[in-house]
């Protein structure tokens, strides 16, 4: 499907004016954090915030979502009111502003953070009454940014939007960064913290209090941020009620997982979700197997280099690259995973390999299904503009955990099956 030729023309300036993700990712953690202080808090969803020990005395911070109101639902007045008020910076402009902060940073007014620190929500409004909601099960989300970027609160606005979406608890992992902390160090934390989660030993420490979280690599925390005992442990969940997701680099750490726990034997994830994951090992355009690093690899903000610049700054050595908790794809077996969904995004350099993976756990596995989003491209789960890949990408969400039916993409009037070339979305493995 041939994209819009302004947003093209756009996104192609913007992918040659940003420095390469080697040079710049310093850089592209502060604007993230910037962005994320721009963003009003979602009175929808309780914000709280955890840690969860590591057996090497870290603790990794935690933000845990639990919608308050059925997905729909409209609020109190008062709430609806003060819920619009602020509006967040677009964060599609994170992928290109690391090239111009020195010169437009003292000119951005930044206002305080609320969307972490208040457990309802809800900024002044604690004592307002709303609709109880039961969540339908757990999301372990992964947060993208290539290992090396992103974090739980650039991610709070996408939490307690798939909290309320998909009326489901989202505990969203803060695992450290590379190049700080090099592979594993990064699978390992959310291994543990999914551990923990399946054995009912994930713990909460001052739920409720005001934590604002810096990116792990600047401090080594070992308890929480601000003192506070641990009140609270979040009860086992039933093991088939816990989703594993992430998007990107986040995407690449739930595959791990789930290959990790299948050789571990600890807990048994059931399902996962795998938003335009990080599977492979080779963004070289002369060498990658696949044809959408060639095409896709210069003009869509992710290119092909800033890939290779990721894989240099998260592998220890060379062999990594061939280890399946760093590349999933290089996996001989990918036997007993759990039930799998994997959307590519049609202008993604990382398309290609995304439904090769899915084409291979396919082969092995019973339950496993794949679409392309037509028209998206990398990242577009946080870009606010993209309101309609992130629609269409939580429809097929819904009918992947819920079993709601895939309506007809609005306006086109095509379905789920849509060949190439119409409708929002295409059934990659013609599984529905």
């Amino acid at each position: 499907m041939p994209i819009n030729e302004a947003l093209f023309a756009a996104m192609k300036a913007a992918s040659y004016i940003k420095p390469n993700a080697g040079k710049s990712y310093k850089l592209q953690r502060v604007a993230e954090e910037l962005i994320a202080k721009q963003a009003p808090a979602n009175p929808k969803c309780r914000v709280e915030d955890a840690f969860a020990p590591m057996a090497d005395g870290y603790a990794v911070p935690l933000r845990v979502f639990t919608p308050l109101v059925a997905y729909g639902v409209p609020l109190p007045e008062a709430l609806e009111e003060s819920s619009a008020s602020g509006t967040p910076v677009a964060s599609a402009i994170s992928a290109i502003l690391p090239a111009v902060l020195p010169k437009v940073l003292p000119k951005i007014p930044i206002k305080e953070s609320t969307s972490s620190g208040n457990a309802d929500g809800i900024s002044g409004n604690a004592n307002t009454e709303l609709p109880s909601v039961t969540p339908r099960g757990t999301i372990l989300f992964f947060h993208g940014g290539g290992w090396t970027t992103g974090g739980i609160n650039l991610y709070t606005q996408a939490g307690a939007h798939m909290a309320v979406r998909l009326q489901r608890r989202v505990i969203s992992v803060e695992y450290r960064l590379a190049p700080e902390y090099r592979f594993p160090t990064a699978v390992e934390d959310c291994y543990e913290v999914a551990r923990q989660l399946f054995a009912g030993e994930l713990p909460i420490f001052g739920v409720g209090g005001s934590v604002d979280v810096d990116h792990p690599q600047s401090a080594t925390p070992t308890a929480p941020a601000g003192g506070g005992d641990i009140s609270a442990t979040i009860p086992a969940p039933d093991p088939d009620s816990i989703v594993l997701f992430g998007d990107s680099a986040g995407g690449n750490l739930a595959a791990a997982v789930s290959l990790m726990a299948r050789d571990r034997g600890e807990f048994t994830p059931r399902t996962q979700m795998l938003l335009y994951p990080v599977v492979g090992n080779d963004y070289n355009p002369e060498t990658s197997p696949f044809e959408s690093v060639r095409t896709n690899g210069t003009d869509y903000i992710l290119t092909a280099q800033d890939m290779a610049d990721y894989i240099d700054m998260y592998r220890s050595s060379v062999a990594d690259l061939t280890n399946p908790y760093f590349a999933p794809l290089t996996a001989h077996d990918l036997s007993n995973q759990p039930r799998t969904l994997v959307l590519s995004a049609e202008y993604c350099p990382l398309r290609d390999e995304d439904e090769a993976y899915a084409r291979r756990l396919q082969l092995v596995n019973d339950n496993v299904s794949c679409y392309r989003i037509h028209d998206g491209i990398h990242g577009y789960l946080l870009n606010t503009s993209a309101v309609g890949l992130v629609a269409t990408t939580y429809r097929i969400i819904e009918h992947f955990l819920d079993g709601t039916p895939l309506e007809p993409a609005p306006g086109t009037g095509t379905t789920a099956n849509a060949p190439e070339g119409g409708g929002a979305w295409q059934d990659v493995l013609g599984t529905d």
